[in-house]
């Protein structure tokens, strides 16, 4: 067995390789990146990989029998980017491909949502088996400038009492690999998130006891939040951006209570607070 993951290189892609290791299945892992000198601390063999580049993946996915496809980074050319994948993975006879899509996607108002539906579209027309895990959102997203919070006491937020049911990466990169090494899953659709759910006044009660100090939520309009994140150095369209998932949020977008994620690999998701004590 051969097993191919894109982006490996990223902070997903690099987790799911090293789990991959661990699980010491015999199996062959390939890293597909676009620079494979920046893989060389895998330990794994790594192929040039580009999306933008659709000429040359198929030589590269050679061998492949799975393939976890994770999505790019790039909003607004994704779609076409994995288009490429999928066509080169069909001429190439990969048997499996694993698609890490978002929560909810077919009812979800995120704008990252319409380009991982129309990825998912493709996969059910391509006549290759599939798996798609629809990853919830990280805890992660939320522990940078940490300290920054703490130290002012105040965290702001536009999601009003949306709830958020976040896992940790290397939670879903737990999920990944095991559709990866175990059998059974072709065809299916996970909604993956943690078994915990909390708002962001919540997350400031958590963040208040790890820290030991006292932090409070404090809700603005959506347009005012933009404008603390652009303040604090961000550039306006990832300010922009930002605030809008906070819309979502507060529209159940990051909402989920399956616990699908839990089931799949096997314990409990990681609490909330184990992530803000490891980012502290």
């Amino acid at each position: 067995m051969t097993i191919g993951i894109t982006g490996a290189t990223g902070q997903l892609g690099h987790l799911v390789v090293q789990k991959l290791k661990e699980r010491n299945t015999g199996a062959t892992i390939v890293a597909l990146v676009r620079d494979p000198k920046k893989a060389a601390d895998l330990g794994v063999e790594a192929r040039v990989f580009d999306y933008n580049q659709p000429e040359t993946l198929a030589e590269s996915l050679k061998g492949i029998d799975k393939l976890l496809l994770i999505s790019g980074s790039e909003i607004g050319k994704r779609v076409e980017q994995h288009a490429n994948v999928i066509e080169a993975a069909k001429e190439a006879g990969v048997k499996l491909i694993a698609y890490t899509s978002l929560l909810h996607t077919d009812t979800s108002s995120l704008v990252l949502a319409g380009e991982h539906l129309e990825t998912e579209k493709l996969l059910k027309t391509s006549g290759i088996p599939y798996v798609i895990l629809r990853h919830g959102w990280y805890t992660e997203n939320y522990v940078g400038g940490l300290s920054d919070v703490v130290a002012h006491g105040t965290l702001y937020g536009s999601a009003g009492e949306g709830k958020i049911s976040s896992a940790s990466r290397a939670d879903f990169a737990d999920a990944d690999v095991a559709v990866l090494v175990t059998e059974g899953h072709e065809g299916k659709t996970y909604e993956l998130a943690g078994d915990e759910t909390y708002t962001l006044a919540d997350f400031a009660k958590t963040l208040s006891e790890v820290a030991g100090k006292e932090v409070k939520y404090q809700n603005l309009p959506v347009d005012d939040y933009a404008k603390v994140l652009v303040s604090v150095g961000l550039p306006e369209g990832i300010a922009q951006f930002l605030a809008g998932t906070h819309v979502g949020t507060e529209k159940g977008d990051l909402f989920d209570d399956s616990k699908e994620l839990s089931k799949l690999i096997g314990r409990p998701t990681t609490p909330l607070a184990t992530v803000l004590k490891a980012a502290l």
